[in-house]
């Protein structure tokens, strides 16, 4: 075969993976925004024990509701299909309400981002079309927001210092009969939530550090039964327990995902968040800490994920997949925009 045969061959094969994965897009876009035959969402969510409020309605938006939406990628690699995805949804949804869409680098974790990926991140959006709205916000500049809120729940006994390794917790959990399990696998056993107060003080052989933890039975106890309204699910019932005591903030950075995310969201006026489907049993963590922290509540939209041939979502590994990479393939934006509105139409389940 002539060598330029096999280059062309070569070139093809790109783009064959690319317009499989558009075209399971496509398929995604219609379910996340409810485009079934009978124009309504009725889907089934992957995670066990998390119930539906039956047929997903078509939620009306109320008459002057500001809608503001976000999009909060980490800065630890360049953008793939999957935000692309992600970032239509919160962008759409906010133009055709007349609303804002903002950026949010959520870079807490300072071991794993990169400088380059910031401005990579924007580039990519840019070349999509997605403009944000005001200044981009990161959250490695709101640490002291975040301990400002761990103090409050920390004033209020919700929560408690855990001295635990990761390994001391698999051994623990490994030694037991029948271990706490939550959608992804075993929970943290409570091996801290239970230690005299003294101890917690002293943090016997740990120097004193600690991460932090939310004793979930006492915030539960506190809030009382809580739900909150899915765009694809209905409305749901709040399980405090899903995800066990979780980690509000680290021992290296005084903060984590569950309490920063609900801080931000509400700093940021979020009234639609839009995510994955992935982190649909966090949300649950995310109502119980709204009302104690004393936040409002937005409306969610949980989008089916974008997966790989193997099914495994996709995660900043697919270089093939990411917006760069097309890019420099030759493929354009309005081509990969087409796929992506597809089979979703740009709707958001919303009417008017």
């Amino acid at each position: 075969m002539p060598n330029h045969a096999k280059e062309n061959r070569r070139e093809i094969r790109p783009c064959r993976q690319v317009a499989v994965i558009l075209g399971l897009i496509a398929i995604v876009a219609d379910l996340a925004f409810g485009h079934a035959n009978t124009g309504t969402a009725h889907i089934r969510s992957s995670f066990p024990g998390i119930r539906g409020g039956g047929r997903a309605r078509q939620p009306q938006t109320p008459p002057g509701m500001k809608v503001r939406t976000r999009f909060a990628p980490s800065p630890t690699g360049r953008l793939h299909l999957g935000h692309a995805l992600a970032a239509k949804l919160a962008h759409d949804l906010a133009r055709r309400h007349g609303g804002e869409f903002l950026l949010r680098h959520e870079d807490i974790d300072a071991t794993r981002v990169r400088d380059e990926y910031y401005a990579g991140i924007e580039e990519d959006l840019r070349w999509l079309g997605f403009g944000w709205d005001g200044a981009v916000l990161r959250q490695s500049a709101r640490l002291a927001a975040y301990e400002a809120a761990l103090e409050k729940l920390l004033g209020m006994g919700l929560v408690y210092p855990c001295y635990c390794t990761r390994r001391e917790i698999q051994e623990e959990l490994a030694a037991m009969v029948a271990a706490p399990q939550g959608p992804e696998g075993p929970l943290y056993p409570g091996t801290c939530r239970d230690l005299a107060a003294a101890k917690r003080q002293c943090g016997p052989d740990r120097g004193g550090t600690h991460a932090w933890r939310l004793d979930s039975r006492k915030a539960a106890a506190l809030t009382g039964p809580l739900t909150f309204v899915d765009l694809r699910h209905g409305l749901l019932e709040v399980r405090p327990g899903l995800l066990g005591d979780v980690v509000l903030a680290r021992k290296d950075i005084g903060t984590a995902y569950h309490l920063a995310v609900v801080v931000d969201d509400a700093y940021q006026e979020i009234s639609h968040v839009t995510r994955g489907e992935d982190l649909l049993p966090s949300t649950h963590v995310h109502r119980l800490l709204q009302p104690l922290l004393g936040l409002p509540e937005p409306v969610y939209l949980h989008h089916p994920l974008v997966l790989d041939a193997q099914g495994r979502r996709l995660a900043k590994r697919h270089d093939s997949l990411a917006i760069t990479t097309l890019r420099q393939a030759g493929m354009s934006a309005a081509a990969v925009l087409e796929q992506l509105a597809a089979g979703g139409s740009g709707r958001d389940g919303a009417q008017g």
